[in-house]
């Protein structure tokens, strides 16, 4: 390896690249339109998260003198620099291809946005008549001189500048205004169409009666603009007294951050451009000047529009698992057999049934669960809080420190606690990450634990567009562990020592590295050495060098990252033995499934953690053993078919760069999602003819039966 290439690729920039791959998606004639228009939205959804969080974080670091570099060598200030060139690029390919290809399809197809030339007398009126009646009475005009009156503007919300000319003759200096649209109700205004879906910018609106905000005032320009605030504000809770109190607070200083990034429209005269710069003190490499709508993440809410379903996928419904019986409860059922579910081609619904069974159901006793994300309307959050209603001792873990999740939980923790919930607010000095439910039932023959554990969160809508694994069992061993690991989070008592599963940060990282070296050792003694895994990113550098020393010994390792993945794979003397993959399709994939050959027994972990310092050090996470045989042995089908695709499938090359998969001589086409979802669909239909096959007699009445 040249020596003055680092062993490392730097962690920003592998992630600039995941969602250039996204944007990849956007740029893809065979995606339908929509949902082309919907990943281009993601697009710019991410890099507002990036922008908020990791260049806040870089921006702080750098203002702080550091010069720490990170695992590839690059100080806080080259990160800037290089990540700023490439959200710069990224920008304009994002623009370039919205403007170019996205928005006149979209007009063809029947969606046009209309400017005011492009209004007819009938719409013309009816635009007219909601701006007087609705904007012109909601949007407030705001004179700025200095950032002292400066109105506070909401962090990436919409505004509009104002250049008006000097008051008087003998005074030369331009006046400035400023209309924020944060606590507007819309953007997109449905306009009369003859065919179609015809629609105006808010801002376009009024832009077009500006006039009306400034009577006999001369308006030299305006222009739309949006500020990113710094958002990686941390909370040092451990000397929190009031952690709801202390994550108000944070969420109240998030509003009022620093600004790492201006966003305005290219026709920006320079005038008005250096008024804001001076307004918002930023850089000019902070500066993002936009050839079309700022905000292209709300482009999504035209991918909610009706009568367009030929511009979307196909629709692919869950289906419930043929493990499971819809007239069983799930406790028989888990009494007979531990179930395994891939979402979201599998329903999410055993899930929530299983918990709502708990809620309602007299024998169980307790339910403990963790919440990191839920929905607005959580059907579990309900559940829970009718079994406490009921006299069940309910416990729940709630992460209020799960990023911009934050005010969410604090409500569900306030309503959780008003039923009688008893709420823990994770653990002082780590962020809970764990995916885990426990219930305790009185039966027959004495108490029974039943668990979920779970790759993704306890959200029944994000489960339908993420791929992740539960698994739902009433193994004892297990069952143990998991009070024992909920018992150790909830009170002071010293985490004991688990049977079966490992948890961050107390074993996790000693158990992955023992079971890579285990690969290792076996290979250096001539054994088969073999990785498979799956999972978000990949940046702790210890794990990356103990895969690095796998590799060196021959074991072939195989790694399905998504998103970040600072190892480089592929270099001759280092990692020639692995291969990483991601796969950007229309489901995000976010289930970690980790399989160690170990001498041909087949260790299969499902987990909660990436393979990240922050996992694995500063958070709770949980690493949970698949000993089921029916269930491990699909699991390892499922995470093979990962490594089979060749059409939604990129390589990650040794130089950080990522090239399509194709297929090989006379191979075919494969789309693992799709696969897996036709797979599940035929199990289904498999399973619902042979019950229709089965012949049941009608017996007299009073027969036994």
């Amino acid at each position: 390896m040249n020596p003055s290439v680092s062993r490392f690729i730097n962690r920003e920039l592998s992630w600039l690249e995941f969602n250039q791959r996204v944007l990849d998606e956007a740029c893809d004639d065979s995606v339908p339109l929509l949902e082309r228009l919907n990943f281009l939205a993601i697009t710019a959804s991410n890099l507002d998260e990036f922008a908020m969080v990791r260049v806040g974080s870089l921006r702080m670091l750098s203002q702080k003198g550091s010069s720490n570099p990170d695992p590839a060598g690059m100080t806080p200030d080259q990160q800037l620099a290089a990540v700023s060139i490439r959200m710069h690029e990224m920008v304009k390919n994002q623009y370039s291809h919205y403007n170019d290809v996205l928005a006149p399809a979209l007009a063809m197809a029947g969606i046009k946005r209309l400017r005011p030339s492009e209004l007819n007398e009938r719409q013309h009126k009816v635009v007219l008549h909601q701006f007087e009646n609705e904007i012109y009475t909601v949007l407030t005009p705001i004179a700025v001189t200095s950032d002292e009156d400066c109105p506070w503007l909401l962090n990436q919300t919409l505004n509009m500048s104002v250049r008006l000319s000097p008051a008087s003759e003998d005074d030369g200096t331009d006046r400035f205004a400023i209309i924020p649209f944060a606590r507007f109700g819309y953007r997109f205004m449905t306009v009369p169409s003859d065919g179609g879906y015809e629609y105006m910018l808010l801002e376009d609106v009024v832009e077009m009666f500006i006039q009306r905000f400034f009577p006999g005032e001369k308006i030299l320009e305006t222009s739309m603009f949006r500020i990113t605030r710094n958002a990686d504000l941390s909370i040092r809770d451990d000397l929190a007294g009031d952690l709801l109190a202390e994550m108000e607070e944070i969420l109240d200083a998030r509003k009022q951050a620093d600004c790492v990034r201006l966003e305005l429209a290219e026709k920006t005269s320079d005038k008005l451009l250096a008024f804001l710069q001076q307004l918002f003190t930023v850089a000019p490499t902070e500066i993002y000047r936009i050839d079309g709508p700022l905000d292209l993440s709300s482009q999504r809410r035209l991918n909610e529009l009706q009568g367009f379903e030929h511009l979307k996928y196909e629709s692919w419904p869950p289906r419930l698992s043929t493990q499971i019986d819809p007239t069983m409860s799930m406790f028989d059922i888990l009494s007979r057999q531990d179930v395994l579910l891939c979402h979201p081609y599998e329903s999410f619904e055993p899930v929530v049934r299983l918990i709502e069974e708990a809620a309602a159901d007299p024998d169980v006793l307790s339910i403990k669960q963790i919440l990191y994300r839920t929905s607005s309307n959580s059907p579990i959050v309900s559940a829970l809080m009718r079994a406490a209603q009921k006299g069940k001792y309910v416990t729940a873990i709630v992460e209020l420190k799960a990023r911009f999740d934050e005010a969410r939980n604090i409500e569900w923790a306030r309503n959780l606690e008003q039923a009688e919930v008893q709420v823990i607010y994770g653990v002082k000095g780590l962020k809970t990450h764990a995916k885990l439910c426990v219930i305790v039932r009185r039966e027959s023959h004495g108490i029974q634990r039943y668990v979920h554990f779970g790759t993704g969160n306890y959200n029944e809508n994000t489960a339908r567009l993420y791929s992740d694994v539960s698994y739902l069992t009433s193994n004892e061993e297990l069952a143990s562990d998991a009070t024992s690991f909920f018992n150790a989070i909830s009170g002071y008592s010293q985490p004991l020592t688990f049977r079966r599963i490992e948890a961050a940060p107390l074993g996790l990282r000693d158990k992955l590295l023992e079971m890579i070296r285990g690969e290792t050792e076996r290979k250096r003694h001539g054994q088969k050495g073999a990785i498979t895994a799956k999972f978000n990113s990949l940046s702790d550098p210890q794990i990356i060098e103990a895969l690095y020393e796998a590799s060196q010994q021959g074991v072939k390792i195989r790694l399905n990252v998504r998103g970040i993945c600072c190892l480089r794979p592929g270099v001759p003397g280092l990692s020639e033995n692995i291969s990483v993959v991601s796969i950007i399709d229309r489901f995000l994939e976010h289930g970690r499934v980790l399989w160690f050959y170990h001498g041909g027994e087949d260790r299969v972990f499902i987990s909660s953690a990436d393979w990240m310092s922050r996992n694995l050090d500063r958070r709770v996470e949980l690493l949970v053993p698949i000993d089921d045989l029916v269930c491990r042995d699909r699991l390892i089908l499922i995470l093979e078919d990962y490594f089979l695709d060749t059409v939604k499938s990129h390589r990650l090359l040794p130089d950080g760069r990522y090239e399509p998969v194709k297929p090989v001589g006379r191979r075919k086409r494969h789309r693992s999602q799709e696969s897996l979802y036709q797979q599940i669909s035929e199990a289904v239909h498999q399973a619902e003819q042979t019950k229709r096959t089965v012949f049941e007699p009608h017996r007299a009445p009073g027969a036994e039966q």
